[in-house]
């Protein structure tokens, strides 16, 4: 049976890459988490998104497993098991059966939808769309940059730009996205590593092909149906990239969530 070092619950809202960097973080620290997830979530970087679980009922990502469960009952099981639960509750219902210490929405949704002050004593959001100290307690900046991880205490994070950060000298062209609406087949697999040209994956029967040789380190889930525009790959041109580990950003944004609860923890919470 897990022991846990803290009986502060932690919900989480979101189960994407970023996300599970900071359910790692507070996991590690010894708090119960609970994922909050849609029905068809749509991460790109499957190999290191713990919601990943609601489609295959677990998950796994390093040291950290997950699984579906059917409501807020389940939670104590999953937990003694050492998993970290996920439910299917797009809206947060389920918190005020949790009564979590925090939420930190982590849907990276780039809009507020629905996370408040008033579902826990401390609440935390990633990136832009929320204003600290009047939609949740803290904002966490999360453009590449100097900035990234920096708690906000008043305003918001950057707006979004649309253009992705640098990596290994490419930006806009290691995202992919739907050139039409339709249902994506993939050709290649995650992880892969494609030459330039090499077809990855069809939607509504139009090929996308790899812009620069790389490894495809972020695929939507085969099967899918994708309206047109929305990013459904990334290519990295580091082919010796390690796509199955928590990327550096998700472990920046998790120890800024760790490190605004405790900040907020000194007094927003009573003493046990």
């Amino acid at each position: 049976m897990t022991k846990f070092a803290f009986d502060r619950k932690i919900v989480v809202r979101g189960g994407g890459d970023l996300a599970t960097g900071v359910i790692q973080k507070f996991v590690r620290a010894g708090f119960p988490v609970v994922i909050l997830e849609i029905g068809a979530p749509t991460a790109i970087r499957r190999g290191v998104a713990l919601c990943e679980a609601v489609y295959d009922g677990a998950a796994q990502v390093e040291d950290i497993v997950c699984r579906k469960v059917a409501g807020v009952h389940e939670c104590e099981d999953c937990w003694r098991a050492g998993a970290v639960p996920i439910l299917i509750d797009p809206v947060g219902a389920a918190i005020a059966e949790i009564k979590p210490a925090a939420v930190v929405d982590a849907t990276l949704a780039k809009s507020n939808l629905g996370t408040h002050r008033g579902m826990a004593a401390i609440t935390i959001a990633l990136g832009p769309g929320f204003s600290a100290d009047q939609d949740v307690n803290v904002v966490i900046e999360t453009m590449r940059g100097h900035d990234l991880g920096r708690l906000i205490f008043q305003g918001s994070a950057s707006a979004d730009t649309g253009i992705p950060g640098d990596i290994g000298g490419e930006s806009v062209q290691r995202v992919l996205r739907a050139p039409a609406a339709g249902v994506i087949q993939h050709v290649k697999q995650l992880g892969d590593i494609a030459e330039a040209g090499a077809v990855l994956f069809t939607i509504g029967g139009e090929e996308v092909r790899a812009p620069f040789t790389g490894v495809l380190r972020g695929l939507i889930r085969g099967g899918l149906r994708v309206p047109k525009g929305m990013k459904v790959a990334d290519i990295d041109p580091r082919t010796d990239v390690n796509w199955r580990t928590i990327s550096d950003k998700a472990r920046n944004l998790g120890g800024a969530a760790l490190e605004a609860f405790f900040l907020f923890a000194k007094t927003a919470l009573p003493a046990t």
